[in-house]
């Protein structure tokens, strides 16, 4: 089904929303997480890609496209004003993989923030494929909703070790896919 249609690639810090039954949606994900969303029955849908769930405290840039709660709420606004309804749109949820094992699981703080989103606002998940140790390449028919995940290579995680000799306080570092 995938194989002759236009290819829009949702990178990090993005969405995409469309009602063109010619296009499929793709991202390749580490521990980043990719929500896609559909109304079938106004053939509309939409996929963005998170790469943190949240600004640090502190920071200025909450409502940043890097944070998940702002491109969840684009991703939403978009398709609304697009007529969808929310009452029959549907999620599925991928990503969040562990990838390194450095201190920082970005994938877990991910999967915790997408998992309490859509508890909170009551979506509807029908699907999804979080976490693991490999990342993911999703394609996704946002008109009918079908999608299709590709595995990457598993590899084993390594630890990475220190470059510097002297101890250095832990500061919530983390190696991105």
């Amino acid at each position: 089904m995938f194989e002759n249609m236009a290819r829009v690639s949702v990178v990090q810090r993005s969405h995409y929303v469309t009602s063109d039954d010619k296009t499929v949606l793709s991202a390749v994900l580490g521990s980043c997480v990719a929500v896609c969303a559909f109304d079938e029955t106004m053939g509309i849908g939409g996929m963005n890609h998170m790469l943190l769930p949240d600004a640090r405290e502190g920071s200025q840039s909450a409502n940043s496209k890097l944070y998940g709660a702002n491109l969840m709420e684009l991703l939403l606004n978009e398709l609304y004003k697009k007529g969808a309804r929310r009452q029959y749109l549907q999620f599925k949820l991928f990503g969040g993989g562990k990838l390194a094992n450095n201190g920082f699981d970005a994938g877990e703080r991910n999967i915790e923030f997408i998992t309490e989103f859509v508890k909170n606002e009551k979506l509807n998940v029908v699907s999804s494929s979080l976490g693991g140790k490999s990342g993911r390449r999703i394609e996704f028919h946002p008109v009918s909703g079908r999608s299709r995940q590709k595995l990457l290579i598993d590899k084993p995680i390594e630890t990475i070790a220190p470059v510097q000799t002297e101890v250095i306080p832990e500061t919530g570092t983390m190696e991105l896919f």
